[in-house]
């Protein structure tokens, strides 16, 4: 009976040798495992969160548009849908001829420049055939033009002042001012 006695001691004495060691025990072990985790795996870690935090966010922002739908709602949606549509489609029409209209008068513009280029190329070489230069005939008839249409002859103003003495030379350094600038001394700057 003594030795179950003594078993049973040891036992006993064990288990509350386990407890104290339990309850001795701080959470040291944790603080060590964290700090481990988050050394090593720290941004990945905070990256999680962060996509975590917005797929909630997302996920509630989606969930109360779900919960609305009835059959009223749904079929005044598609109303509203289908309108959005036809005015976007009318817009775009619009829109659309309003490019073409310009594009037409585009394209008639350079039609026009064209034939205008085409009607000086042919006046060029009808002139040029008869011996006649082209440049030399556009400036005769402007300047016959301008003849004609001013009938009294301008007369240049001659009360103008002149603005510096007919003397005055920048260059000169003479009548400038205080201020003269000279040209350094050639050659080397040490003389010895």
């Amino acid at each position: 009976m003594e030795a179950e006695d003594d078993a049973a001691g040891i036992r006993a004495a064990g288990a509350a040798a386990d407890e104290a060691s339990l309850e001795n025990q701080d959470m040291s072990f944790l603080l060590t495992a964290v700090s481990t985790f988050l050394s090593d795996y720290g941004w990945y870690f905070l990256v999680l969160c962060g996509g975590v935090y917005l797929l909630i966010q997302q996920l509630r922002k989606n969930r109360p548009s779900q919960h609305r739908g009835s059959a009223a709602a749904t079929s005044q949606d598609a109303a509203s849908v289908v309108r959005r549509q036809e005015a976007l489609e009318a817009a775009r029409q619009r829109m659309q001829e309003e490019l073409n209209a310009k594009a037409a008068e585009f394209k008639e513009k350079q039609q026009r420049m064209e034939e205008e280029k085409r009607q000086q190329k042919i006046e060029k070489w009808e002139s040029m055939k008869e011996g006649k230069s082209y440049k030399g005939n556009a400036n005769l008839t402007q300047n016959s033009d301008e003849a004609a249409t001013s009938s009294t002859v301008l007369k240049p103003k001659t009360d103008k002042k002149p603005i510096r003495t007919s003397g005055y030379n920048p260059l000169s350094g003479e009548g400038g001012g205080t201020c003269a600038w000279r040209p350094g001394r050639r050659g080397p700057s040490a003389g010895g």
